[in-house]
């Protein structure tokens, strides 16, 4: 019969999740794991299976807890008009002062060695899908005056705008914000 779990596997996700977002997947070594979550490394792989079982589950609570609760506005049945610059507004101050330095943990891992694996690849062509749908839900409800091809293209503009916000955020805090907020006005209707 097998020991039972004595830790909150939530919160060693949560404390690897902080460590491999502000470290990156590469430089964040089993020790660095093991001194965030105060578990042992055979505890580590007995429940995660390895590093990268970990980051997956990392990345699972980033989407679930950062990612998604912002877009929720825009995946409502009846999307509010201001809810596309409400969740730009929203990713702009993140990116220029809550962020700090940090990024998108998804886009980070992705620009590094997880570049070319598969299962990287498939869950960041998800996430651009993810966001490409929500803010061309949110630019219908503030735009409604476009046409279907200038809404989708002002999507695709809007979602272009965030990756590479959430990239730049990692190096440059203000210029990601500068880009979200010219996002923000680009996305509102002129008067």
């Amino acid at each position: 019969m097998g020991r039972s779990r004595t830790f909150d596997p939530d919160a060693a996700v949560l404390a690897a999740r902080q460590t491999f977002w502000s470290r990156g997947y590469e430089e964040t070594s089993v020790p660095d794991l093991e001194a965030a979550t105060g578990l042992s490394r055979s505890s580590l792989y007995h429940s995660f299976g390895s590093k990268r079982g970990l980051f997956d589950a990392a990345v699972k609570s980033y989407l679930d807890e950062v990612v998604r609760p912002p877009l929720a506005p825009l995946m409502l049945d009846d999307v509010a008009p201001g809810a596309l610059a409400d969740y730009l507004e929203r990713v702009a101050g993140w990116a220029g002062t809550a962020g700090r330095g940090n990024g998108c943990l998804m886009l980070n891992a992705a620009a590094g060695s997880l570049a070319h694996d598969e299962a990287m690849s498939e869950g960041i062509r998800a996430y651009h899908a993810e966001l490409l749908t929500s803010l061309g839900r949110g630019v219908e409800a503030a735009r409604p005056e476009l046409g279907p091809e200038a809404a989708a293209e002002l999507a695709e503009e809007l979602t272009g705008s965030v990756v590479a916000a959430l990239l730049l955020a990692r190096v440059d805090p203000p210029a990601a914000e500068r880009l979200l907020r010219l996002a923000t006005r680009r996305a509102t209707p002129s008067v």
